[in-house]
């Protein structure tokens, strides 16, 4: 949990300072699954932010934010045991896929044809995923 931390701190991620409207027992109601623990102690306590984290480009949406664009984008009707969180700011999402009972990956997919097929892994959890970042991984090679 350390080295999520030093990330967090590193990019200046906003810390909440308002609590928000949603809880994430409505999210788990919701997606049917709970949520990574990590990723839980991250919405919990930032906010929603956008920037670049090593050499991509990162929008993570809000806590008060994941029903309504889930919904929006149709990610709850086209892709069960997935979370969409955020955003590359172009045309992937970034979401958290349930694989079984307690395994997550982070994954990255195109918006305009919402099929698990392709999902490109981008982490083993929401802590990976950041660490990948943070050291210049490149999901398109």
């Amino acid at each position: 949990m350390k080295i999520f931390e030093e990330i967090l701190n590193k990019y200046n991620f906003p810390k909440r300072t308002e609590k928000p409207s949603t809880t994430i027992a409505q999210i788990e109601s919701v997606v049917k699954f709970n949520l990574p623990t990590d990723y839980k102690t991250y919405i919990q306590n930032y906010s929603g932010f956008e920037t670049y984290i090593g050499e991509a480009f990162v929008r993570l949406w809000d806590l008060d934010e994941l029903l309504a664009t889930n919904k929006d984008y149709e990610i709850f009707d086209n892709l069960p045991n997935t979370l969409a969180i955020g955003g590359n700011g172009s045309s992937e999402f970034i979401a958290i896929e349930l694989i079984n009972i307690s395994d997550y990956r982070i994954v990255l997919s195109p918006f305009i044809d919402l099929d698990k097929q392709y999902h490109i892994e981008i982490g083993t959890s929401f802590s990976d995923f950041l660490l990948r970042l943070d050291k210049g991984q490149e999901w398109f090679k």
